[in-house]
């Protein structure tokens, strides 16, 4: 959630900022709810001022007459409080909707744009492999091995489900135990998250309202399926003040993600690079407002370890204003290449929200004893996608009587084979 203070104090700049991300959005509404509330409030005060000086008077009073008029006269001004306490709770609560509907203010160093063209590359990292033969895309490479069945499925839970079998099960699990044990000596404390949360966790990470089309929910539970760990982490100290000498905090955590998307049949979807379900290890940050892009730094660094020693060539971009997500200032997404496929798949979006989700959320430290609290910044990065890291691990390791060699890395959780096939 945007400053209401700088929405009040600089309106316009404001304004323009947010229209880099091609979206206009007029701010006379939010200034006039904002104007009213306050209006409000101050007349409230006011009220409850005098309520409490009369009070006092009133117990001094000897004239049984004059007494009785002025409590008379103090339960109008009650009733007034009372009904001007609603207008407030309306008034508020119509800014608070507003308020929600508003993206992050894009970073000075991210660059303008309006679609994924714009991206900006800034890195390529390891060289294309040289085969001596037309690369199989992974979904061949899993039926003819037997470790991907798309059929059944499909048959299990309908269009972009799948299973993953022996092999394939196996290197999935390998992937994400490799992730997180290397995280952990990273620097980040591994959680197991809740799959399901309460609504009021996607509104704090910033996913609704905007994207409530997007997430599987029970309505009747207000159970709500994680979309990324990201949704609990940003929710693990809501409402809460942190000491200033606790701060950078960083934590990494693997769940299942359940997403509703909808993307039109042809190759945006075929095999497992887009399902309806798929597994991802997180890394989140929680830092002081000067250290975040340090830190952002710190966790683009991590994800990219993570492909290094996988053996992946990877590409990093700069995300552009009008490709940037909705609570981010600043995005770099990795992507793998995958000969298979014949593209590149992102696999990793490391953010800087800034201090957008910790006004949602209330989170805050304190800078020194006695201080005022103040809101921190939080970062949130893959790493990584599971599926897709999946895909390039298959269709860069295969050889060409169709088996795959195993990343030395993931040997250890496959009982130490060397190969699939």
């Amino acid at each position: 959630m945007l400053d209401i203070e700088l929405i009040r104090q600089d309106t316009e700049y404001v304004q323009d900022a947010l229209a880099v991300r091609g979206t206009e959005f007029n701010m006379d509404k939010i200034i006039n709810l904002d104007k009213q509330r306050r209006d409000l409030l101050k007349e409230t005060e006011g009220l409850k001022a005098k309520r409490n000086t009369t009070s006092k008077n009133i117990g001094r009073m000897e004239n049984d007459e004059d007494r009785s008029s002025l409590v008379a006269d103090m339960r109008k001004v009650g009733e007034k409080i009372s009904q001007l306490d609603q207008q407030v709770r309306g008034t508020e609560s119509k800014l608070n909707a507003l308020m929600l509907e508003l993206p992050n203010i894009p970073d000075a160093d991210t660059p303008q744009g309006t679609n994924d063209s714009d991206n900006v590359t800034i890195k390529v990292f390891g060289k294309e492999n040289d085969f001596n033969f037309t690369p199989k895309p992974h979904w061949e490479l899993g039926s003819d091995l037997g470790i991907i069945d798309f059929e059944r499925g499909v048959k299990l839970s309908g269009s972009r489900f799948y299973v993953l079998n022996n092999a394939g099960a196996r290197l999935q699990r390998a992937l994400i135990s490799f992730m997180l044990d290397l995280h952990t000596r990273q620097g980040y404390s591994e959680c197991y998250l809740p799959f399901m949360v309460k609504e009021v966790n996607f509104t704090t990470a910033g996913q609704l309202p905007k994207f409530s089309d997007n997430i599987y929910h029970d309505v009747e539970d207000d159970a709500w399926f994680v979309t990324t760990a990201e949704v609990p982490l940003t929710n693990l100290h809501r409402d809460e003040i942190l000491e200033n000498d606790t701060l950078p905090l960083y934590y990494t955590a693997y769940t299942p993600c359940f997403r509703r998307e909808k993307v039109t049949a042809g190759k945006e979807v075929r095999g497992i690079k887009r399902g309806h379900q798929f597994d991802k290890v997180e890394m989140y940050a929680l830092t002081h407002p000067e250290e975040s892009y340090k830190v952002l730094e710190k966790m683009l660094a991590d994800a990219e370890e993570t492909c290094i020693k996988l053996g992946l060539r990877y590409r990093v971009r700069r995300l552009c204003s009008g490709d940037l997500g909705f609570g981010s200032r600043i995005t770099y997404d990795i992507e793998v290449w995958a000969p298979g496929c014949n593209e590149w798949l992102e696999v990793s979006s490391v953010s800087n929200c800034g201090d957008f989700q910790s006004r949602r959320a209330n989170t805050r430290f304190r800078p020194k004893k006695g201080a005022k609290s103040k809101y921190l910044h939080t970062l949130n990065g893959s790493g990584l996608g599971v599926p897709r890291t999946l895909i390039a691990v298959l269709e860069n390791n295969q050889r060409q009587d169709g088996t795959i060699t195993i990343p030395e890395v993931l040997r250890p959780w496959m009982s130490g084979e060397d190969s699939i096939g």
